[in-house]
């Protein structure tokens, strides 16, 4: 089973920024699918982003300008850059594998990093 580990998280002020992070173990991110979803109190799972294992990058249309992922093949990690924060982008977000992932129905995620944006 992937094991993927997210970090970066935390409380921000409405337009602020911060820094995701996911690490694996037992498993090469560098050439894979992956991606970020998130999921907000009481509501379902998001897709946000996806990066391929070329390199390129896919976007939901409401983070395309503001998020930006990327990764560090040396490192082995992938990174969700979040600039321009809204209150509403206040939700558990998530690492997962695959490209335009719907973790709604099943997907391999990790445990989460908390993003809180206050007004």
């Amino acid at each position: 089973e992937v094991q993927l580990v997210e970090s970066g998280g935390g409380l921000v002020h409405s337009g602020g920024s911060l820094r995701l992070s996911c690490a694996a173990s037992d498993f090469t991110l560098s050439f894979a699918d992956m991606s970020w979803v998130r999921q907000a109190p009481g509501k379902g799972f998001e897709w946000v982003s996806s990066i391929d294992g070329f390199g390129f990058t896919y976007y939901a249309a409401s983070f395309k300008g503001r998020f930006t992922i990327s990764r560090d093949k040396t490192k082995n990690v992938v990174f969700l850059q979040l600039d321009s924060l809204k209150t509403e982008d206040s939700a558990m977000y998530y690492c997962a594998k695959g490209r335009y992932v719907d973790c709604s129905a099943s997907c391999d995620r990790g445990q989460g990093t908390q993003v809180t944006v206050s007004s």
